[in-house]
Parts: C-alpha cells; structure tokens; sequence
C-alpha cells in the first residue's frame, strides 16, 4: 500500500479526487483521506448519511472524512490488518497530522500552495513540523510561475526539514479550469472533457510518479478514457 502526502494551506480537495480518478481507472483501489480543518470533502463528495467521521464512495473512489490517522480509519472500518488499498492520498492541513499520518515515511510526497501570503505562510508553519528531512515535490498553482516567485518560496522555506525535488508541477489558474471543476462539483461528477491541456498533463506527471510508470503512455490513455466518460 503506497501513501502519498499532499501538504499545504491550499485548497487540494479537487486535485486529489482527479488524480484519484487517473488511478482508478487504472485499476488501483485508492482511499482519498480529507484531514483537512474545513473539510471541504464533505460538501462536494456525496455521502448518503454523513456523520463526524466517516467513509464513502463516489465515482469508485473511496473518501475518508474526519480521521485524525490511519489507525482511526481502520477502527472504523474495524479491521486490524492494513487497509484494503493500494494508493492513499492524504490531505494535510494541520501540523500535528503530519506525525499522525507519519507523512516522513510516505511513498512521496507533495507540498501544495499559490503564491498568496496566507498560503505560503501557513504553509510553512506545516512544514515546520517535520522533525526529520522528507524529499517534496513543489506543486504551485498561479497564473504563472516567474522566477522571483520559487526564489521567494524558498527563502520562506529556508531552516525546515523538507529536501525539495528538482521538479516542479505547475497548474495554470485563471484560464478555465476553476469553472470546470466548479461545474462537476454542482453535478457530482469528475470530468476531464473541458479541462486546460496544461491541468490534463500536471494531473498526468502527478499520477506517472505515484505509479512509477517509466513513460505516460498509460496514464494518458486512462485520461482518455475519463474524457470519454469511462
């Protein structure tokens, strides 16, 4: 079972969900956990009785809600062996969940943010919670990326533990995406159809480096396939 961090202020409910959808379609058994203050996963993913802490299914992703630890997960779900997937993708917005989720022994892990302050600063108070050196891959959402833009995230960042891949994933903002996705929340479905090009390939990068693929040939067929409605 892999276990993937995605850390950070920044809103990543959505972006999760569509790479769980990649994964899915590509036969992985994959729970989204939404550890997140607001837990935003609880407005935009269909639940039939939602309750403090619970799991449900959409679009054959499972999403866990209101769980402090994966220990907690499988005392709901009462089990004592690991769980039943083969990908979890964790969101983290709190500091403590990074020791809770022992996020330094992911299989890889993501720091997400835009360049606002808030963003940024909060988000640095997370990472300031790694008490060991953890490899991180940045994923920046902005209009676009400049130089002086990484050169100030990284003075930020000077003194935490994160040791940051030289790759970067960049996600476009402002050029329609946000309305699509707004749009598949209102209908309850993950569509890909009238995504950006530049989302498909950030999503497609994401899901090839969960999955160890030597090239993106499947995952961009999988992508197809959600396109066609698969």
């Amino acid at each position: 079972m892999k276990k993937i961090g995605f850390i950070g202020a920044f809103d990543k409910t959505d972006l999760l969900l569509n790479v769980a959808k990649i994964l899915t379609i590509m036969e992985q058994r994959v729970l989204v956990i939404d550890s997140t203050i607001n837990q935003k996963a609880k407005y935009i993913v269909p639940a039939i009785n939602p309750t403090l802490s619970y799991v449900t299914s959409f679009e054959d992703i499972d999403v866990a809600v209101g769980f402090k630890s994966v220990e907690d997960i499988k005392n709901y779900l009462g089990i004592t062996q690991d769980l039943p997937y083969d990908i979890l993708l964790i969101d983290i917005d709190v500091p403590s969940r990074i020791s809770e989720f022992n996020i330094d022994m992911a299989d890889k892990n993501y720091f997400v943010t835009s360049f606002d302050v808030y963003s940024l600063r909060r988000g640095m108070e997370i990472l300031a919670a790694l008490n060991v050196p953890v490899n991180i891959t940045k994923i920046y959402f902005a209009k676009e990326v400049l130089k002086e833009d990484d050169e100030y995230f990284n003075f930020l960042a000077l003194g935490h533990k994160a040791v940051w891949d030289n790759e970067r994933i960049y996600f476009p903002i402002e050029n329609g995406d946000l309305t699509v996705i707004a749009e598949n929340q209102r209908v309850q479905k993950i569509k890909f159809k009238r995504l950006s090009t530049q989302y498909k390939d950030s999503l497609s990068f994401i899901a090839q480096q969960i999955l160890n693929e030597r090239n993106d040939s499947n995952v961009r067929r999988a992508i197809k396939n959600i396109e066609r409605g698969a």
